[in-house]
């Protein structure tokens, strides 16, 4: 919904006329011709000595800057007014965002929550230190020396989206936690700079789970830092980095397979290395669905009633994405994993989050397992990369099942 700014903001403001029902207010981006002060501020509300607040934490990059103001005290026209691009106000009861666009108008979305979540949030704690219930704490060494938590393990206002996308990939691997034997391996493939791989092998260690954990990137500048950071926390017999490509780094049998945002086919190699690893827990978050995307830019690979679609290209990618996983998970379910595509955090945390969550079970494909994936195919014409990468083992499954 396009609206003027001013009514936009005024809408917002409305929602402010009871503090006690305020969950956060996040301010960001940055509006054409402006340059705001700080990249960002996050506000929420705060009981201080029984007096209700509004903490501000403003971040400009290098430094937070924190400050409690009363509810009267606090304008968002006049914060706005600094050339923010994105509001976001979030109640117990309903959530509003507001993009301002290039003209100057406000691009208005609203949405209001359900009884259950507005129940959820109206047991959080208005505290000035409330406690948050974390899978792995603020305060863990690795945190501090990854630059998520500060030199007095506080976390840093300005990494909560990543502290919070951390915590929520081991909510999911917690709720996988099916492993009988204590000792495990783990794989981290494209692990980059090593958030998830430090924080999932920490994790573990809190369940009583000894991990041999391999981070895997092709940078060797992100395999010095990462060994350099096992060292300083002291795991590095523990876990170790190596420098190589997905697709060229050996073969070996492991427990659980971690591929984070590895971009276009890098999630097919890192799903086939998995596969042929036999690895019995698989949790892959694609990116940068690139190569069915340009297959399918050609109108002859499009089916016929997709066309008005595809024609616009914002729409082909998302249909590209779509197709791209779609394929993925079922050929894991072909190949005996149990598979389904998760939302494993608010896209407002990472636009990229849809999770391909597989479990090995063992079971057989089935005929018409076989027959919904060559029917896809054949009708977009494309050639997925899986399907090549793992082509002997899928011939073989249906060998089986038309037997």
């Amino acid at each position: 919904m396009i609206q003027s700014l001013d009514e936009a903001l005024s809408r917002a403001s409305q929602l402010l006329a009871n503090p006690r029902q305020v969950h956060r207010i996040v301010m960001s981006g940055r509006r054409r011709t402006f340059t705001p002060q700080f990249e960002r501020i996050d506000i929420r509300p705060v009981e201080i000595k029984a007096v209700l607040h509004f903490q501000l934490v403003s971040h400009d990059g290098k430094r937070d800057v924190t400050k409690n103001v009363v509810p009267t005290e606090l304008s968002l026209l006049a914060l706005m007014s600094e050339g923010y691009g994105n509001l976001l106000v979030e109640t117990t009861s309903e959530e509003l965002s507001i993009r301002v666009t290039k003209s100057g108008d406000a691009q208005v979305s609203h949405k209001r929550k359900t009884a259950l979540d507005a129940t959820e949030e109206l047991r959080t704690s208005l505290a000035h230190d409330r406690k948050k219930s974390r899978y792995l704490d603020e305060d863990e060494l690795v945190f501090q020396a990854l630059g998520i938590s500060d030199h007095n393990r506080k976390l840093k206002p300005s990494r909560t989206d990543k502290f919070i996308q951390v915590n929520e990939f081991l909510k999911i691997i917690n709720g996988l936690l099916l492993l009988p034997d204590q000792n495990i391996a783990m794989v981290d493939l494209g692990c980059g700079n090593a958030y998830l791989t430090f924080a999932a092998h920490q994790f573990l260690k809190t369940k009583g789970i000894n991990s041999h954990t391999t981070g895997v990137d092709s940078r060797t500048d992100s395999r010095e830092r990462n060994n350099t950071i096992a060292k300083e926390v002291g795991i590095e017999g523990e876990i170790e980095f190596v420098a190589e490509e997905i697709s060229s780094f050996p073969e070996q049998k492991v427990d659980i397979t971690l591929a984070l945002h590895a971009c276009d086919t890098a999630s097919d190699d890192a799903l086939a290395w998995a596969i042929r690893s036999k690895s019995e827990i698989i949790l892959v978050v694609p990116c940068c669905h690139h190569d069915i995307q340009r297959q399918i830019k050609s109108v002859k690979r499009v089916p016929d009633s997709w066309s008005i679609t595809t024609r616009h290209g914002i729409l082909r990618e998302r249909i590209g994405d779509i197709l791209t996983d779609s394929i993925r998970a079922q050929i894991l379910r072909i190949l005996g994993y149990e598979t389904d595509v998760i939302e494993f955090i608010d896209s407002e945390h990472t636009p990229k989050n849809l999770m391909i969550r597989a479990i090995y079970k063992g079971g057989q494909a089935s005929q018409s397992d076989f027959a919904e994936l060559d029917a896809m195919i054949e009708s977009w014409q494309v050639q997925p990369r899986l399907m090549t990468l793992l082509a002997e083992a899928i011939s073989s499954r249906r060998s089986n099942a038309l037997s």
